[in-house]
Order: C-alpha cells, then sequence, then structure tokens
C-alpha cells in the first residue's frame, strides 16, 4: 500500500491554486474591469452639440489688469454649444486649470494637460450642469469662470 507522498499533495495545492487565480483573473478582466470603465450613457445631443462655444485668451492677457479669458464668464447650454474650446491668442503660453478639481462623467478630468503655447487649443466637451472658475497657472491673476446649464429647448 502506498501512501501519498508531501510532493503529491504539494502538487495538488497548487494546482488548485493555479486553477484558482486563473478564475479571478478571468473575472476580473471580463466582468469587473470593463463595468468599472464604462462612460455613463449620454444623450447623443449633448455628444454632438448644434455648435461650439469658444473661449480666447487674448493678446497681453499675461500682463496683470488685462483682459484674459474672453467671454469670462461663459455659459454653455447641453445640446448647443457644451463643446468649449479655449484658444491660446496670446504670444506667451498658458494653461486651464480648474481652481477645484472637476471630473466631467463621460469627458473625465477637465482641465489642459501642459501649456498652451500660442495658437494652440484646448477642448472639453461638458455632459453634465456645473459652474468651474478656472485660471492660467503660471499666471493666477488670470481667471474664468464657465457654467454649464440645461438649454430650455
Amino acid at each position: 500500500m502506498s501512501t501519498p507522498t508531501s510532493s503529491h499533495a504539494y502538487g495538488i495545492g497548487l494546482i488548485t491554486l493555479l486553477v484558482g487565480l486563473s478564475a479571478s483573473v478571468v473575472f476580473y478582466t471580463s466582468f469587473y474591469l470593463p463595468e468599472s470603465l464604462a462612460k455613463p450613457s449620454v444623450s447623443e445631443n449633448i455628444l454632438e452639440p448644434e455648435k461650439e462655444l469658444i473661449i480666447e485668451i487674448v493678446p497681453g492677457a499675461v500682463i496683470e489688469g488685462n483682459e484674459s479669458y474672453v467671454p469670462n464668464k461663459a455659459t454653455a447650454l447641453l445640446t448647443i454649444n457644451n463643446k468649449v474650446i479655449w484658444k491660446n491668442n496670446d504670444d506667451t503660453a498658458h494653461t486651464v486649470t480648474p481652481d477645484h478639481r472637476y471630473t466631467d462623467g463621460f469627458s473625465g478630468e477637465f482641465g489642459s494637460t501642459g501649456v498652451l503655447k500660442p495658437g494652440d487649443t484646448y477642448e472639453f466637451l461638458f455632459t453634465e450642469e456645473q459652474e468651474i472658475p478656472y485660471h492660467c497657472q503660471p499666471h493666477p491673476w488670470m481667471k474664468g469662470k464657465i457654467s454649464v446649464e440645461k438649454s430650455r429647448f
């Protein structure tokens, strides 16, 4: 009569552990991960608004006391002009940086990554009502505010 050796029991335990880990990885990558990364359902009218809202960083914006973001207090309407484009028309690099971190459920984190060199643009598609004060990181006196509201139509 032969008795199982400890290496035989060790092998069965290792196979059981590997099968369990494999099943966990398959569940995580097939079911959990895609659901956690899925974007919310957003109306096609919001994803493709009628027009764009352009906010200019005007020439001379770097000089304290001058106008900077024009319009300075902009209102974007969902389905109408909720795709907002900031265009740097100044001869100095600037940013569009939220005063407080804001993440849109569909479009992600708001704020330009790096600086906008002269002639560059930054665009963001707002899909939720919100009011966001923002500024230029290297020039904090440059301030603006964007309000996103439901359209009345």
